[in-house]
């Protein structure tokens, strides 16, 4: 491998604050997003992710108050996701500072809303977030749910992110639920498959507990290792995630 890969704390938002569940529920308080987003910052994250987690089952726009702090403090990229069902939701948020725009259930309910946001946003302000489930009724195994994963689809997961990276989406995220908040590491079947299907950088999402388990992501193909109870916890620190993946001879950023 020689593009360096990208470490990414995500702060799941909920009334304001950062929350962190397991398996999308079991909500518990991890803090105030600017402070986090400074502490990022400050710890040497290369990206951060900012995840509305109830705005879409609450039928309401990403608080752009907060987008707004957070950018406020932020010196290095940052994603904001949650609420962006069209194009108008996705430029107020990028209007409010965020760098990128990241969509899901929005994208997946209406398709057509991805070469929409690429052509008058851009191909790099556009991240498409999968959320995945194990369904062995699926080609792949695999099943795309949405509502913050509430909600099954009936659609095989690789297909869909076929799809969506034909409309030329450079990032595609894929979660899983079972990984989600359990540590027990990431999902690999899935990141591997997706990234033999897809030409866009893919992010490893839902699971990480262990330094071994961002060496085996990258193994599986992503370029971007994202994070967050072992962040937000103070389990792992990102300068020491960083060495001990050059250690293993993966490059970093």
């Amino acid at each position: 491998m020689s593009q360096p890969v990208k470490i990414m704390p995500c702060m799941d938002m909920q009334n304001g604050r950062v929350v962190k569940g397991v398996h999308f529920v079991d909500i518990r308080d991890a803090g105030d997003p600017v402070e986090c987003a400074r502490a990022y910052c400050a710890a040497g994250a290369d990206e951060l992710a900012l995840l509305d987690i109830t705005a879409t089952v609450e039928g309401r726009a990403t608080m752009l108050d907060v987008v707004r702090s957070v950018a406020d403090v932020t010196t290095i990229p940052f994603t904001v996701g949650g609420g962006v069902s069209d194009l108008a939701s996705a430029e107020a948020i990028l209007a409010a500072g965020a760098d990128k725009v990241s969509t899901s259930s929005a994208a997946f309910r209406k398709p057509e809303l991805i070469p929409d946001m690429v052509g008058a946003l851009g191909v790099d302000k556009v991240t498409v977030a999968i959320d995945v489930d194990q369904n062995g009724a699926m080609p792949s195994g695999y099943e795309v749910y949405i509502d913050g994963g509430r909600t099954a689809t009936g659609a095989d997961a690789i297909e869909w992110a076929k799809r969506v990276d034909g409309y030329g989406v450079k990032c595609i995220l894929p979660t899983s639920k079972a990984g989600d908040g359990a540590r027990t590491g990431y999902d690999l079947p899935v990141i591997k498959a997706i990234k033999d299907a897809v030409s866009a950088d893919v992010v490893a999402s839902g699971g990480a507990g262990e330094l071994e388990h961002f060496v085996e992501a990258v193994e599986a193909g992503a370029t971007v290792l994202l994070a967050a109870s072992v962040f937000h916890f103070g389990m792992i620190k990102i300068s020491e995630l960083k060495d001990y993946l050059r250690t293993a001879g993966v490059p970093v950023c």
